[in-house]
């Protein structure tokens, strides 16, 4: 069994640190994945990035030492496959509202006999070796999401789920399905009580908690409380802050 960075830094007690990519850029992929950073994830989901865009991404990074995830747009099983298969180490699926739908998550993640995922890593065998099928058990990781208040009935139950490796919050749909506006650093007292109790069902189910931050700041609270895997930076907001500033350094010269 093949171990990610974002286990061994686990295994250290350590937490991994993840930057997000939502731009359809393999460059910024590379830049991103040079950058000493634990993981990249792939923004399926809301980023503008489709499967051949993921692909490119996925081999960008070849050779370094970064764990690669992908989040899909949905739980779906071929998607799913199809991502693991270019070579992405693991998978964040959104709205995972119940067990059932957790422990479809985990049996698209995996090879029979700990799931359904079909045979046939095209690119994963080139990228990770002929002896794959005995690798992916360490690296096909497996996220789901808690951003909805359905899924806060079923927490323990979810985090229960055999084979699955983390919780995953989206503290903005989480936000919003309890009754408060959108953000990344949620204040509202009955998301931050929410997201207290997440990390500490996955913590008594002995499997790790991730959250969206909007930044360090934000990443240092969520690990005093039990985070270990924790998104940083994305690419576009750490863009437009960089411009941002360097306009506002000039604006003596310019305004």
């Amino acid at each position: 069994m093949e171990i990610t960075r974002i286990k061994r830094q686990w295994a250290d007690g350590k937490p991994a640190l993840n930057g997000w990519l939502g731009g359809p850029s393999p460059f910024n992929a590379e830049i991103m994945a040079h950058s000493g950073i634990c993981s990249v994830t792939i923004d399926m989901q809301h980023g503008l990035i489709d499967f051949s865009d993921a692909v490119r991404m996925l081999t960008a990074t070849k050779g370094l030492d970064v764990t690669r995830i992908v989040r899909v747009p949905s739980l779906d099983a071929a998607i799913i496959g199809k991502v693991l298969d270019a070579g992405a180490d693991g998978v964040i699926c959104p709205l995972v509202n119940t067990p059932a739908q957790a422990a479809d998550l985990v049996a698209a993640c995996r090879y029979p006999p700990d799931g359904r995922r079909s045979y046939g890593p095209f690119r994963a065998g080139l990228v990770h070796g002929p002896d794959y099928f005995d690798k992916a058990r360490g690296r096909s990781l497996a996220f789901a999401m808690i951003e909805t208040a359905e899924a806060l009935e079923n927490l323990n139950a979810i985090a229960a789920t055999p084979g699955l490796d983390a919780l995953f919050v989206g503290p903005a749909d989480l936000s919003i399905s309890l009754g408060h506006p959108p953000g990344f650093a949620p204040d509202a007292d009955v998301v931050v009580k929410a997201i207290e109790r997440i990390a500490q069902a996955a913590k008594d189910a002995s499997i790790h908690a991730g959250i969206f931050t909007g930044g360090p700041d934000y990443a240092r609270t969520v690990i005093g409380q039990g985070y270990t895997f924790v998104p940083i930076a994305k690419d576009g907001i750490v863009l437009a802050a960089g411009t941002g500033a360097a306009v506002a350094a000039m604006k003596d010269l310019t305004d």
